[in-house]
């Protein structure tokens, strides 16, 4: 973990936990899912203490500054040390977290009886009762 070692751009951020193989993180590199200084790099991009990394994991966007170099996959606890996250990239993150989930549909429970024959009524569709014995 010294500030002497070269350490390429795929390897840095798998060995900081971002993406669970190095495979994964060349292909999200190549794909345009970096920027590493604003620009869209190369997975052989050789990283450097300082530098800034914005980079999509699913629904979010992070923003981190390299702060140790390492090509070794450690610990959490350790990858975390590797880099900080930007206060802006934090809030940005939390509020979508919040727009995301308000967006999402409430349901947690079934249509009770009113509400199952005012689906039926608007879907026109008719009960079918086993017990009668209309042909």
């Amino acid at each position: 973990m010294s500030q002497e070692i070269k350490v390429r751009l795929d390897k840095w951020l798998w060995a900081c936990r971002f993406y669970k193989t190095r495979a994964i993180a060349k292909t999200a590199i190549e794909g345009g899912k970096v920027h590493y200084l604003g620009q869209k790099p190369k997975p052989g991009k050789i990283v450097q203490i300082g530098d800034t990394i914005k980079f999509r994991q699913g629904f979010d966007e992070k923003t981190v500054v390299v702060e140790q170099l390492s090509d070794n996959r450690g610990p959490a606890t350790i990858a975390q040390t590797l880099y900080r996250e930007t206060p802006e990239s934090i809030s940005k993150r939390e509020e979508i977290t919040q727009m995301r989930k308000l967006a999402a549909p409430q349901t947690g429970r079934k249509p009770d009886k009113k509400q199952r024959r005012m689906i039926h009524k608007f879907k026109n569709i008719h009960d079918y009762n086993p017990n009668s014995e209309s042909s």
